[in-house]
Formats: structure tokens, sequence, C-alpha cells
């Protein structure tokens, strides 16, 4: 007795495995990402390093080729770039496709610590930071002001803006491009300095001299005890000023003497406007495997819930949203796939002249096709416009073996016989038809998953789709078809 057999014999049993590969493939289908292409980026890293008041050349000679000639011996680097700027080195590595993207950062990390014993004793600690294909950010909103000052703007951003965007699940993070972060500006006065005979480095001492919080212990009593603070760090435009950098009998030198002070932003060398206006943008990124378009969705619903709660100056709008540009193109896909299911329903009725034969494809090709969302979660794909146009091809495909088995056992019940021996020598006669006829067909798809390079990252979830239907078809062709 051979599958399509113990289908007929027990219709319970064949119904129910149809619906639980339905059911498998609506539990993975809810579970998938949403993206317009495979993942197909290769891993990278970046080695940024800050060294305040250094000039290009110091910057490349002193930072960026210490770390260069550590990190150029990891295995599996494709590309090694990097560019020296005015007191910033950033190096950025990309790794050969298929590298773990958490083992290159960790070699990275670990070459990066290696190189520190060579890098200027001020400089800050260099900062190792992944990135992948979803660094780009999914929507970004930009936030303006017609009363404050930027830096209030980028105050405002962060502290009440970022905080509630960047809990949305699947969101791995919120930058702030065009951000003004508040800052203490010493600008030097060069002849007061040469007048007094101080230099920068006598003020840089000075300011590490004077701004300084250190642990000053705790007093202790009978039943009390009390925990000491001393207020070291400098707050005020005021107290800066009135930091002394020399002094004797005659003169006291102080910072306001040689330098003005003033609260400023850290960085007043770039700018973000929107028609002519200063603003701040914040752009978010997704995590791996996020479903793009919900991040989307739920990134436009908390801003129309924030534009009530912001004050009246404040204006938020939406300037960037990728998750159309991706619906669009998935809606097209949907609505190929849904004009190649009604011509194949079309074209089944008009050589089989029957609605009660043509019903049972409709059912077999939903099937088919649902269940593959299962497969796809597993292997940890995504809903994007290969792996749709695989199942757009797959409908062509999985309707060959439903069609093959339903029109011999039509055939037999034309000729007279009961449709359940029909069934029986109908399935019986093609059963080994359709497992080789399936294994050929699979065959041709099955090497894309097997391809290197780009091309093979970006074909195999549409090779692995197509595989699957056809193989579920059979399935259903030899369960589900004959039982009808």
């Amino acid at each position: 007795m051979n599958l399509s057999m113990t289908s007929i014999r027990r219709p319970v049993l064949a119904i129910v495995m149809s619906i639980v590969l339905v059911l498998m493939g609506l539990v993975g289908a809810s579970y998938l990402g949403v993206r317009q292409f495979p993942d197909v980026d290769p891993p990278q890293i970046t080695v940024s390093t800050t060294y305040r008041g250094a000039s290009a050349d110091v910057v490349e000679s002193q930072i960026t080729e210490p770390l260069e000639e550590q990190i150029n011996g990891i295995a599996g680097i494709k590309s090694l770039t990097s560019q020296s700027a005015y007191g910033r080195s950033t190096i950025t590595v990309d790794f050969n496709l298929g590298e773990d993207l958490e083992t290159a950062a960790n070699d990275v990390r670990d070459r990066v610590e290696l190189a520190k014993r060579n890098l200027p004793a001020d400089v800050d600690p260099p900062q190792v930071s992944k990135a992948n294909a979803n660094s780009s950010p999914v929507i970004i909103m930009s936030v303006t002001s017609t009363k404050r000052s930027l830096e209030e703007v980028s105050d405002y951003a962060a502290t009440q803006l970022k905080e509630r965007l960047q809990t949305i699940a699947g969101v791995g993070e919120v930058r702030i491009w065009g951000e003004r972060k508040p800052a203490m500006r010493i600008t030097m006065m060069p002849d007061r300095l040469a007048a007094y005979g101080l230099s920068t480095s006598d003020i840089g001492a000075a300011l590490q001299r004077e701004n300084v919080e250190l642990p000053t212990g705790r007093v202790e009593g009978m039943s009390t005890e009390l925990t000491l603070r001393t207020q070291g760090r400098l707050r005020s435009v005021q107290e800066f000023e009135d930091v002394i950098l020399r002094s004797d009998a005659r003169t006291v030198v102080r910072l306001a003497d040689v330098a003005r002070i003033q609260i400023g932003a850290e960085n007043d060398r770039t700018i973000l406007k929107l028609n002519g206006l200063p603003m701040v943008a914040l752009a978010a990124s997704p995590q791996p495997g996020a479903n793009q378009v919900e991040i989307a969705e739920e990134f436009r619903r908390r801003v129309e819930s924030l534009r009530s709660q912001v004050p009246p100056d404040f204006t938020l709008e939406i300037r960037y949203d990728v998750s159309r540009q991706i619906r669009n193109a998935i809606f097209e896909v949907i609505e190929t796939l849904l004009i190649a299911f009604g011509l194949v329903i079309l074209i089944i009725f008009i050589f089989l002249r029957s609605w009660r034969a043509t019903f049972i494809p409709v059912i077999a090709i939903p099937v088919s096709l649902v269940a593959t969302f299962f497969v796809m979660w597993l292997m940890d794909y995504s809903i994007n416009i290969l792996t749709l146009l695989g199942i757009v091809l797959s409908t062509g495909l999985v309707v060959d073996d439903a069609i093959v088995v339903m029109e011999n056992i039509y055939k037999r019940i034309e000729d007279g016989e009961h449709p359940r021996d029909a069934g029986d020598r109908g399935s019986t006669e093609i059963y080994f038809a359709i497992i080789s006829t399936t294994i050929t067909l699979t065959a041709v798809f099955i090497p894309i998953i097997f391809l290197q390079g780009l091309t093979g990252r970006l074909f195999r979830e549409f090779g692995v789709v197509v595989a699957t239907s056809i193989v579920v078809s059979a399935f259903v062709s030899l369960t589900l078809t004959p039982m009808m």
C-alpha cells in the first residue's frame, strides 16, 4: 500500500496532514522578516579612534598605520580601507562572504588590543563596531524648531525622542544626525598667551588639574555614616574663567585673561539643514532579520503620538522611508502571483471543462506554496523579491503534479470505473512517475545552493524556495489530490 492508497482509504489523515502543512507555513510566515533583497553584504567591521587636536598627518602616522599593521594579519579579510582626518581615524575592514560577523569582530578586537601599546598615551580608546546589510536606516525623521537653538533641539531629540523610538521591536539603533552636543568652548588669544609667556599645553595641564572629581571617602559616626563627594567639576563659564594658570607674588593669571569662554556645540564644523533651516534627524536601523516594514509602520505610529506631546515650536516630519519601496515592490510581485494563479485555474478549467476537477488544484497549489514559508523560517530567510519570485515560478511547477494525478484518475472515472477504484489505480500507475519528476526538477534548482560568491548568496533563497515547493507539491499530489 503506497501513500496515495493510504490517503484514499483514510481521507481524514490526508486532510489533517494538509492542514498541518498550512498551519506550519502560516506560523513560519508570521516570524519572517520583510526586506527588499536577501542579505548579501559581506561582514564589515569599523575601527574608529579619536585623537583630539591632532592633524591628519599625525593621525595617519601615529594611529592609523599601527592599527593597520596589526589588523592586516587577520585571516579572511577581503579589503581594508582607512581614512585619517583631523582628530579622527577610521578603518573599515571588509571580510569575505561567508565569514561569521561575531568571529570577525572578536579577531579585530584582539588585534586592536595588541596595537594599543603603540598608540599615544592621550588618545581615546579605539572603538570597534559591527556593520552589515541592516546598518542602513529604514526610516528617517527630521526635528526642527522655529524658536530654539540647534543645541537645544539636539538635547531634546537625544533625551526625549530617541528613548521613545529605540524601544520599537526590531530596531537595533537610533542615530542622531547633525547632533550638536553642548560643550564649553575655549578660544585662545595668541597675543595674550605670548604676553604672559604661556602655551596651550599650560592651559591643558591647568584644566586637567582643576576640572577633576576625585573620591574623598566617608565620615563615620556612632550611628551614622556619610559618603563625601567633592564637587570638582567645572560647570559654568565663570568657573572656567576663574581657573588659575599661573600665580606669583605680583600677578595671578586666570584663564579669562588669555581666552574667551562660552557655551557652544562640541562640533560646530558640520550642520544639517532642511530648506535653509537647521535641524537634526533621527535614523532608525533594524536588527538582523527584523521586519523592516513593521518597524517603519510602528515608527510612524509613535511619531504621530509624539507630535501631540512635543512643544508647539517643534516639527516632526518623516523624510525617508525605505519600507514604501519594499512594500511597492513586494505588492507588484504578489499581484503577479495572483495573476499567475488565476491563469493556471482558467487554463485547467478550459481543458477539463469541470469545476469539480478544477477545484482540486485550487486547493493543492496554496497548500504547497504556504508550506514553503515554514522551511524559509527554518533556514532564517526573509520575504523579499527573490523569494516571492521563486513562489511565482513555483506556481506553474507545483500544479503539474496535481494535474497529472488528477487527469489520470479523471480519465478512469470517465471510462466507467468507480471513483475510489479509479483513485487507487490511477495514482498507483503514476506514483513513481511523480517521484521521478520531483527529483528531476529539484536537481535543477538544488545546485544554486552551492554557488559561491555574491551570485550564490543572492539566489540561494530563490533556489531553496523553488525546490521546497516542488517537494511539498509532490507530497500533496500523492495524498490530498487522490483523496479529493
